[in-house]
């Protein structure tokens, strides 16, 4: 079934390869050998294949985020009044931070006391939506040098760093400073995972990129600019990451072989977002956006689907990924209980030594996809025939 729609194919395409990508992470988070444990990443005890495994979903969140901002440039553009999407953005930020702490949070604990916080993409999201609902009020001339300076100044901010719980350390690792801190004897735990700092800077720079796909905009322009962008984009991580002294947490170093000292090279940090992460995942998605503009076969009409319907898949995926992890340790001879991730459980690490291999892993995801992709094409339609309902707007 043809749904009719005004969006802009090639960036519900790039949204759904990310979506789809980023179930593979957390597929592996609930399958693979180590749990949520394992950091795959460490160049000490990762295989090439784990590592790419992690290294590949990297362009998940900040592509995601990227293009939120462009969707919020664009939704703006069909709006009467900067007003309106103020209204908008603020309201629909406040939401998402709301089913981070509840929905989503439960999705990955299980845990009906919800005592483990977890602040991740949805809530980046969300709060940059509440910031840049005041933020759209400035002219696009001062909006793109506030999202430079961010997203390449923020690492200077690095050598800031707090321990504890008091109010300052806490404000801190909320904006910039992964952190994590325990309340009422461990009972409650907060995790921040995504300071939204850095991410609002992406986001910034993605309601910026949306001029690029307005109503009238030449299409030849259109397609410079992304070559401009992406390759000036990719240069840049290599020219930086090749000083080694700036854009990052962690310096790159050679390695027992070529192939780790690659990997020591492109293992940026993600939390927060560093320069380097930023350039080395937005440089090829722009690039991606170039080559997808005029592609049209089977595959993209699948990423599609996804693509326009990313909460409802967002949500439905983290269920059913958690839901088959819980049957994956039972099968293993272990009590479903260990993944019901409870304040106690998740810093007891029982399940550090547990798990599948790899290729469970692969074959667990593309299972979670094939599930998915029906439900999401029926409500895809939904949408499409009920656009009358504002509150869809909203999911």
């Amino acid at each position: 079934m043809t749904v009719k729609t005004n969006r802009i194919e090639s960036i519900d395409i790039l949204r759904g390869l990310v979506m789809v990508i980023m179930a593979l992470d957390h597929v592996r988070d609930y399958t693979n050998f180590g749990y949520l444990y394992n950091d795959p990443t460490n160049l000490d005890t990762t295989t090439p294949m784990l590592f790419f495994t992690r290294w590949i979903t990297h362009f998940c969140a900040p592509v995601f985020v990227f293009l939120a901002g462009t969707s919020a440039f664009l939704h703006g553009s069909k709006q009467a009044s900067k007003n309106k999407l103020a209204k908008f953005l603020f309201t629909r930020g406040l939401w998402l931070v709301f089913i981070e702490l509840t929905v989503v949070n439960f999705a990955w604990t299980f845990d009906v006391g919800l005592g483990l916080h977890i602040f991740q993409v949805i809530w980046a999201i969300g709060v940059c939506m509440m910031i840049l609902a005041g933020l759209v009020y400035l002219p696009n001339k001062l909006l793109l040098p506030i999202g430079l300076i961010i997203v390449f100044g923020h690492n200077l901010l690095d050598g800031i760093i707090r321990q504890g719980n008091d109010p300052l350390s806490l404000l801190w690792y909320f904006t910039h400073q992964q952190g994590f801190a325990a309340f009422d004897d461990g009972n409650s735990l907060l995790f921040i995972a995504y300071p939204f700092l850095p991410w609002l800077g992406l986001m910034v720079l993605g309601y910026c990129f949306g001029q690029f796909y307005q109503k009238g905009f030449d299409t030849t322009t259109r397609k410079k600019w992304l070559l401009y962008l992406g390759f000036g984009a990719l240069g840049l991580f290599i020219i930086i990451r090749c000083f080694n002294t700036y854009g990052n947490l962690t310096l790159w170093s050679k390695q027992k072989n070529e192939l780790f000292t690659l990997m020591s090279f492109i293992n940026t940090s993600k939390y927060p977002p560093s320069l380097l992460f930023s350039l080395m995942t937005l440089g090829p998605a722009i690039l991606f956006l170039y080559v997808i503009e005029s592609v049209k076969n089977w595959f993209t009409s699948f990423l599609v689907v996804i693509g326009r319907v990313p909460f409802f898949y967002y949500i439905l995926h983290l269920y059913l990924i958690h839901g088959i992890g819980i049957i994956g340790i039972i099968v293993l001879g272990e009590h479903w209980k260990e993944l019901i991730l409870t304040p106690q459980r998740f810093t007891g690490g029982f399940l550090a030594d547990k798990g599948f291999n790899l290729w469970v892993t692969y074959a667990v995801w593309l299972l979670v996809v094939a599930i998915l992709y029906p439900l999401c094409k029926k409500y895809m339609i939904y949408k499409s025939n009920n656009k009358d309902k504002w509150w869809l707007s909203y999911l």
